[in-house]
């Protein structure tokens, strides 16, 4: 599921990490209730699944740490409280 959120989002890895796959699912809807969800069912819980040339030799925490670097306004602004990453 896409939401103009998940768009920026993804939006902003191709900028900042030049992706060859990429994409930014939210799956907010799936967790209605937990912490962080914001009762619309949108912009809160995201999967980003990402494969990337500037990941080469990088280890499992450093990829994540450049996708939240990348991600951190939308943490901060945008009320984004929860990503998955599935990152090569």
């Amino acid at each position: 599921m896409s939401t103009e959120l998940a768009d920026r989002m993804a939006a902003r890895l191709r900028e900042r990490l030049q992706p060859s796959a990429l994409e930014v699912l939210d799956e907010s809807w799936q967790h209605e209730g937990h912490a962080g969800a914001n009762g619309t069912g949108f912009g809160t819980h995201f999967r980003v699944r990402i494969a990337s040339p500037l990941f080469d030799g990088k280890s499992r925490v450093v990829r994540h740490q450049l996708v939240y670097q990348a991600l951190q306004d939308f943490i901060e602004r945008d009320g984004v409280h929860a990503l998955a990453i599935e990152a090569r």
